[in-house]
């Protein structure tokens, strides 16, 4: 088996680093920002293939992570997955969505389209997978680096944003997403419209309101009308949310790129330009990019 580097501890390094370890391969996390640090700590994490292409590579990863979730939600519930029922709001003419093919049932209902889909706490997401690198012996540190490292007999590149320097790959532009984090009010179904986009996402203890879609922008500030304006549309789409106490304002930079990049270059396994579906696609890109070094 091979010693092997994943750069990268958001959600699509570390699910990496765990399908490699459970291969059998020795395998090291390194990354300048740990788990909760990352863009996927802000993710509300709600599958959903959002800004992420191929559509039929996309569609198959998708599915494969669906499963995956449904099997955690149903036998880990500290890795904080739950199946959740909800609304995709889409226009009455609207066909099926092309990733349709990925969840096992999807009805039409007056708002627009309704599935059980997995959301994923990514406060106690993150750390459960942290914590599985390492019972299955791995390891995570931070570091800060340059260059793609060397000392390994394979580098698995999940570095989000970070390969436009580490990749040279200049089609990688951040997409800023803000959410707006409230208190829990009794919601147990996800609203979504995607060409918003506008999201309600419940969790356990709280609900992640999002949110905004702007390419090209590096600020990871957030801007208190942004806010304003976030709220304001989650409480029409869900009034009971317009007197829910506000708890964070974050925001995160999300990895875009024309199709998601996974394929090997020599000793390199490239796996990132999930977009908005990092989360969506983790499971189903993990189990190719173990298939990829295995295959050596």
């Amino acid at each position: 088996m091979s010693r092997v580097i994943v750069v990268g501890a958001g959600v699509v390094g570390l699910s990496c680093a765990v399908r490699l370890l459970e291969a059998g391969h020795r395998v090291d996390v390194v990354a300048r920002d740990l788990p909760l640090e990352t863009t996927s700590s802000v993710a509300a994490a709600l599958w959903y293939p959002y800004r992420a292409l191929p559509q039929d590579r996309v569609t198959a990863w998708a599915a494969t992570s669906y499963g995956a979730f449904e099997g955690l939600a149903a036998s880990s519930p500290d890795a904080g997955v739950r199946m959740m029922a909800g609304t995709n709001v889409v226009a009455s003419t609207a066909s099926s969505p092309w990733w349709a093919d990925a969840v096992p049932s999807l009805s039409r209902v007056a708002d627009g389209w309704s599935f059980v889909a997995p959301v994923a706490d990514m406060t106690l997401y993150l750390p459960w997978l942290a914590g599985r690198v390492e019972a299955l012996g791995g390891t995570l540190s931070r570091l800060n680096l340059a260059a793609l490292p060397g000392g390994a007999d394979v580098v698995v590149n999940c570095s989000g944003i970070g390969s436009r320097l580490l990749a040279s790959d200049s089609s990688v532009v951040p997409v800023r997403g803000q959410v707006v984090v409230v208190e829990q009010v009794g919601l147990e179904h996800w609203w979504l419209e995607s060409s918003g986009p506008l999201y309600v996402v419940p969790r356990a203890h709280d609900i992640v309101l999002g949110g905004t879609d702007e390419e090209g922008d590096w600020s990871r500030t957030p801007s208190p009308g942004t806010s304003a304006r976030i709220i304001a549309r989650a409480s029409a789409l869900v009034p009971s949310l317009a007197s829910a106490r506000v708890l964070r304002h974050k925001v995160g930079l999300r990895p875009a790129r024309p199709v998601v990049r996974l394929e090997r270059e020599g000793r390199v396994v490239h796996c990132y330009g999930h977009g908005g579906a990092g989360v969506t696609l983790s499971w189903g890109c993990a189990d190719e990019v173990t298939a990829l070094v295995s295959a050596g």
